[in-house]
Parts: structure tokens; sequence; C-alpha cells
């Protein structure tokens, strides 16, 4: 089928099947390797991007739905955002595995929640694991970050 599509700002025409979910689009048609094969099931994160503003994991979405739709991965957000930043000052980075799905939900959460309670924060990457962190820099990455943003 034909997919008409927008990822990170750009128009996109494509042929796929419609069953090929959205993961491999974008790692294999796309070169966009910043969602990363994790669980391939949902329940991880790693593979996160924001679908129409919402975040989604990409591994579970069938081209076939997305006609139309605005897709933003990791290589859509600015790599000098405050979120950004503030990940690297607080070592909310670590293996990396993790991080595009974590910076797209804190993005989404901080686009609800200029100023989010820590209760916020967990509740909005809830869904996205962390072998590394242990998850407190992280919490600390976005809350600096919402602190910065103002």
């Amino acid at each position: 089928m034909t997919i008409r599509l927008t990822v990170n700002g750009e128009p996109r025409v494509s042929e796929a099947a419609p069953e090929t979910r959205l993961l491999d689009y974008l790692r294999e048609e796309l070169r966009l390797t910043g969602a990363k094969e994790g669980c391939g099931e949902g329940e991880c994160g790693a593979c996160a991007v924001l679908l129409d503003g919402q975040l989604v994991n990409s591994c579970l979405i069938p081209l076939g739905q997305l006609e139309g739709a605005e897709v933003t991965s990791i290589e859509g957000l600015p790599a000098d955002s405050p979120l950004a930043r503030a990940f690297g000052r607080a070592g909310g980075t670590q293996c990396g595995i993790c991080t595009p799905g974590m910076l797209l939900a804190a993005t989404a959460l901080l686009a609800e929640h200029p100023r989010p309670s820590l209760e916020q924060i967990r509740a909005g990457l809830d869904g996205n694991l962390c072998r590394c962190t242990g998850y407190t820099r992280i919490y600390a990455a976005v809350a600096e970050a919402a602190e910065e943003m103002g």
C-alpha cells in the first residue's frame, strides 16, 4: 500500500505492507535508528515515538493505521534542548538504550504538565524501562529541565 505521513516534520510517501511495524519502517526504510527494538511487545519503551503528539510504542503500530499521521522520533527533537542537556548533566543517560524513549516520554509529559510533580514525572515515564540509572537521575533531569523551561 501507499502510505503518506510526516516524520520529523518531513512529508513521506512510501510503499509498504500495511502490517509493517512503525519501528521497522523508521529503522529500515528511513534509517532513523534512535528508536530501539527492546521487547517487541510494547512493555519497555525503547521504541517510543510521538504519534500525533501522543507517546506510543512504535513496535505495536502497523503502518496501515498511519495514513496522514505525524510521527516524531528522537531524531526530530533538538539535540541541544533543555531536556537533552539536563539528561546529560544529571547522569540520566548511561548505556543509552532507554534514552530516546525517556526523552520522548519526558517531552510528552512536559507538554501536558510544564511544572510536574515527582509523582507526575514517575507516571509520565512509567512504561519506559531503564536498567542502568535506577530512575532517580532521570527523574532529576526531567525536573531540572522543567525548571529551566519555566
